[in-house]
């Protein structure tokens, strides 16, 4: 059920609005200026150019460019043409349409000489913000959240992620119903009277809540089959190792380089959003599940987090995450704190994580790499640079299931065990001796004690 048009459609243009409101830069802290003009120093700003005494206004305007730079991505897409773009810098939002008067009326200059079909805002719009600026504007108005839900509608593929997208944008056009007066009649809305405006509005509020209450219930049941398939899965217990990152950090170019599994790679923001899970073999010959997430973002909308929670039950029953982060972006820090702030509202950030610097052949030699943590591991998804060591490392830090060695005393009519060690571990030796065969093998402690029986205590 549609109330007015409000995702996109092809090669619509936009004109792009970002606000830049210069009463939050008193707010950084002594640490986020260091931060921030470290990171303006390792996006090639020469040091001696960095005026000390402006370090705030400089290091706010390298972030809102890179925030910005962002928001044209995310415009293009979701298949929009970027017609124009039109920064204002104002101490505070104006309550009324966020950016005021004189701003509104150069947007509508703009959107005459361009023929600009639709305004994208890089904002979430209150209710009545985006209300008055659809009275005021001869196009549609589009906020922040509004455009990722369009892009996440585009890459649902599977019933679930479908279901989720559309939960999301029900949320969010519950309370934006108010007075959308294009879409609906306004007849006798006079003083003391109720009209036919307002009736519509109490039925389309009504048929939102019930659909709102039907995906909910077909949300449910997806759910409660991805349980059942959970459960058949942790019978045989093969560890979850999921990756996370912001979007476009190539997640999926790396997990096919992993797992071979031909997902979809692409340099749009959010093109993979269904999970994919694939079975992956270690060095230890130990079996784990690779599963792909969806990429995150700055301001995240909370919506998302929420609706989206199934699909990210996959990074909640992990064991272990791996952070995949760009080390060609000059915002590698701050998207990497964007990320932990997302695993901290899924109360995951406490998991072990491995962090992953995937697109090394990027990162010139003269560059240096992004500063990471101790034990963060440089890898290539599109080269294929680094794999081996990646593997390793995972092997490594697994706690459940745990590696270990044994020495076995086989007769050789034992044929059947002989196979399941050779597939499942690493066979280090191997001597026969009349009708018995004397192996020492590292695998899996889940594996290894199926054939304590033949197990040789040595000494």
């Amino acid at each position: 059920m549609h109330h007015g048009r409000v995702g996109l459609s092809q090669a619509e243009r936009a004109v792009l609005v970002a606000v830049q409101f210069t009463g939050e830069r008193r707010k950084l802290t002594a640490a986020a200026r260091l931060a921030r003009t470290a990171a303006a120093v390792s996006a090639g700003t020469a040091l001696e150019a960095v005026d000390l005494s402006a370090t705030p206004k400089a290091t706010v305007d390298l972030d809102f460019d890179s925030s910005l730079a962002e928001f044209e991505e995310l415009a293009r897409s979701a298949g929009a043409e970027v017609a124009a773009t039109l920064i204002q810098r104002r101490p505070r939002p104006d309550p009324a349409t966020l950016v005021g008067q004189g701003k509104l009326e150069e947007i509508e200059g703009v959107i005459a000489s361009t023929g600009a079909d639709l305004v994208l805002f890089d904002h979430d719009l209150s209710p009545s913000q985006l209300r008055n600026l659809e009275a005021k504007l001869p196009c549609r108005v589009i906020d922040r959240t509004q455009l990722i839900l369009d892009i996440f509608a585009r890459h649902a593929r599977t019933r679930e992620g479908q279901l989720q997208v559309e939960l999301a944008q029900l949320e969010y056009q519950l309370p934006r119903l108010a007075g959308r007066g294009k879409s609906m009649s306004q007849l006798g809305g006079g003083i003391g009277t109720r009209g036919p405006g307002e009736t519509q509005l109490e039925t389309d509020r009504r048929k939102i809540n019930l659909r709102i209450d039907h995906v909910k219930e077909q949300l449910e049941s997806v759910r409660r089959i991805r349980r059942q398939q959970r459960q058949r899965r942790e019978a045989v217990p093969v560890p979850v190792v999921a990756l996370v990152g912001y979007t476009n950090a190539g997640k999926s170019t790396l997990f096919n380089a992993l797992t071979e599994a031909g997902v979809l790679e692409s340099s749009r923001m959010f093109a993979t959003l269904d999970p994919k899970l694939r079975q992956l073999t270690l060095p230890s010959r130990r079996k784990i599940l690779l599963s792909d997430t969806v990429g995150f973002i700055r301001n995240l909308p909370h919506t998302l987090v929420t609706s989206f929670r199934a699909t990210l039950e996959e990074v909640e029953r992990a064991e272990l995450l791996l952070h995949i982060r760009d080390a060609s972006s000059p915002m590698v820090d701050e998207q990497k704190m964007q990320v932990e702030k997302v695993l901290a509202e899924l109360d995951v950030s406490k998991k072990p994580v491995i962090e992953v610097l995937n697109k090394i052949d990027l990162v010139g030699s003269d560059d240096g790499m992004p500063m990471g943590a101790p034990g963060s591991i440089a890898v290539s998804g599109l080269k294929k640079l680094g794999l081996d060591h990646l593997l390793g490392a995972i092997d490594a830090a697994l706690v459940v299931d745990p590696l270990i060695e044994m020495q076995f005393r086989l007769p050789q009519s034992e044929g059947a065990v002989m196979a399941a060690l050779e597939a499942g571990a690493v066979v280090e030796g191997k001597r026969f001796e009349g009708n018995l065969a004397y192996v020492t093998a590292r695998g899996p402690a889940s594996l290894l004690n199926r054939f304590r029986r033949f197990h040789e205590r040595v000494g």
